[in-house]
């Protein structure tokens, strides 16, 4: 979900145009050996989702399968907090993650890894009234990286037959993607991953806006619980955007739907489908569906918004939230460690089978996304200097982040603003991949 940004308020267009945050994600995981500290995170942090469903496993031929497949990844570092021994290769990361912080984001963390070692830098406070930094290990809001979570499990249904990317919505979720011209009948699960449906964005609408991203609405209505068909229905009380598969718009709507059907295909939160086929295997500790949650686990540093149409103005504490405003879009949780290790396994076929895979990396024109295309969640970028990353980007108030990778798993960057109005995440990732 891409969200709270003044860009948004101003414009209403559903795309990460900005220049702080672009709605691409890359990343990429090197196969180091090295020693380090334990990480805090760890832990294990099994926190339920609104339907409690903590101690309900599915397996399944693939995900037993997946499991084996990831014995390998899971024997990787924790990070490595020594950045004076990359030997200067991360030189301009830091340099412009340093930037972003003097362009007036509270704080920056960033976790790089190559087939060289783990790297990681912060810079800036996770606290603007204690002045704490920030931490390696801070767990954030991902925002629009939620989407390649759920289109991989969609994925993961489809190898096993349980569905076709080809079904008509209507045939999973009857009667729901209707009015003003939507129809569910005509629009296809791939259409929703692709963004191709036409379905109009929900965060576009002025009464949600105002709602949820301005100061008045947010510090009323943060800690409203909206149900998914809540959103379904705002996108529904607007005309489509265009006729399925004629063009391409990021909507937000597409992803709630898409959630939808894995609770409906399965019987099972799509949160506990994520935590199964995904998180546990991986031991992504610090990646959670958070259902209704409104704060976040630590460690974590806090995240701040101007809740406002400009960049200027007062700077707001936006920390804490109900995250069913961004259901199946935007309101997982995580840090750069986990998102590097997931995007790694995802883009070396850890996952996905070659077909569902291929599938994922079969890509759309993304209008307002300059050099790069749209898959099935997934975005494929090529950078100045030639090199193309994989991943996806997210926005929620107060937190803008960015993981890649680049496409053989041998190189990967995330990291996380904890402010959402200002800061180049464009500079953080040239200057990891391309060194400038």
């Amino acid at each position: 979900m891409d969200v709270n940004l003044p860009d948004r308020l101003s414009r209403a267009t559903g795309k990460r145009a900005e220049t702080h945050s672009t709605g691409v994600l890359r990343l990429n995981l090197g196969d180091t050996r090295r020693v380090c500290p334990p990480d805090p995170a760890r832990r294990r942090d099994d926190e339920r989702n609104d339907n409690g469903e903590m101690d309900m496993i599915v397996r399944t031929t693939l995900m037993a399968a997946t499991a084996v497949a990831l014995t390998a990844a899971l024997a990787g570092p924790a990070i490595a907090a020594a950045p004076t021994a990359s030997g200067g290769r991360h030189d301009a990361t830091r340099e412009a993650i340093e930037a972003a912080v003097k362009d007036g984001v509270p704080g920056v963390t960033a976790t790089a890894e190559d087939g060289r070692g783990v790297w990681s830098a912060t810079a800036g406070v996770g606290d603007l009234g204690t002045e704490k930094p920030r931490s390696p290990y801070d767990r954030y809001r991902v925002g629009s990286i939620t989407k390649t979570f759920v289109a991989t499990v969609l994925l993961q249904l489809e190898a096993q037959g349980r569905l076709s990317l080809d079904d008509k919505v209507d045939k999973w979720l009857p009667g729901l993607v209707h009015g003003n011209g939507h129809d569910g009948g005509r629009i296809t699960v791939r259409q929703l991953l692709n963004h191709t449906s036409g379905i109009f964005n929900y965060t576009d609408d002025e009464t949600f806006v105002r709602t949820y991203f301005l100061k008045d609405g947010f510090f009323k209505h943060r800690y409203d619980h909206r149900t998914p068909r809540d959103l379904v229905a705002i996108a529904m009380s607007h005309k489509p955007d265009f006729a399925p598969g004629t063009s391409w718009n990021y909507s937000n709507t597409n992803y709630a739907l898409a959630a939808l059907v894995i609770e409906k295909v399965t019987g099972r939160p799509y949160g506990a489908e994520v935590r199964d086929r995904i998180t546990a295997p991986l031991k992504l500790n610090a990646t959670s569906v958070p259902g209704t949650r409104p704060t976040l686990p630590q460690p974590s540093s806090r995240a701040y918004g101007k809740l406002a149409e400009t960049t200027t103005g007062p700077t707001y504490d936006v920390t804490e939230l109900n995250p069913s405003l961004a259901y199946g879009s935007g309101d997982m949780i995580s840090n750069s460690t986990d998102l590097n290790r997931f995007y790694t396994a995802l883009l070396r076929g850890d996952l996905l089978p070659a077909r569902q895979l291929k599938a994922m990396k079969t890509t759309v024109r993304a209008e307002g996304f300059p050099n790069a295309g749209y898959g099935l969640g997934l975005i494929d970028r090529k950078l100045s200097c030639g090199v193309h990353v994989w991943g996806h980007g997210g926005g929620i108030h107060g937190s803008s982040s960015e993981a890649v990778t680049t496409a053989t798993g041998r190189h990967a960057l995330a990291f996380n603003f904890n402010g959402d109005w200002a800061g180049d995440s464009d500079a953080v990732i040239e200057g990891e991949f391309c060194g400038k």
